[in-house]
């Protein structure tokens, strides 16, 4: 049995292309072939956002690398992938998004103990060019004082 608890694939862009508010874990409608190539590890969620469709929640951008061993039954690899969440987290996302300037971004898929497939989606705020600056700074201001604290330890 493989260890599925070591597959963690971040989307380190969208933590510094915005600003997160809420974050939410659901998750995702698979084929076979999908979550064998998850498994070993070959999926990006770089460019990834979310939007709604008649009510539900879709995930476009995710790019998950078609199985070596598949056959012609193979995957698309950059299809859209449908998102699962409770009815009133959906409700409040979609009331959320009507605001100027807030979009839904996946930013980590994971595997449960059971090797289910979850992606955890941020609400998020873009950020300007200045923020970004500030970001980094506050990034390399706390990386400088752990690596104090570990001096003194």
């Amino acid at each position: 049995m493989t260890d599925y608890k070591n597959i963690n694939i971040r989307n380190k862009r969208a933590t510094f292309d915005y600003e997160i508010l809420e974050e939410y874990v659901a998750g995702v409608v698979l084929v076979g072939t999908e979550i064998k190539s998850i498994r070993l590890g070959k999926a990006s969620l770089t460019d990834s956002y979310c939007y709604f469709d008649k009510g539900e929640l879709w995930l476009r951008g995710m790019n998950v690398a078609e199985y070596g061993w598949g056959t012609c039954n193979n995957h698309t690899p950059r299809r859209d992938r449908k998102l699962l969440l409770q009815r009133k987290e959906l409700n409040k996302l979609q009331r959320s998004l009507q605001d100027r300037g807030l979009t839904v971004v996946g930013l980590r898929l994971f595997l449960t103990e059971r090797g289910l497939a979850k992606v955890v989606v941020g609400l998020a705020r873009g950020r300007k060019s200045y923020d970004k600056r500030e970001y980094l700074k506050e990034n390399d201001a706390k990386r400088e004082m752990d690596k104090a604290m570990k001096r003194y330890k």
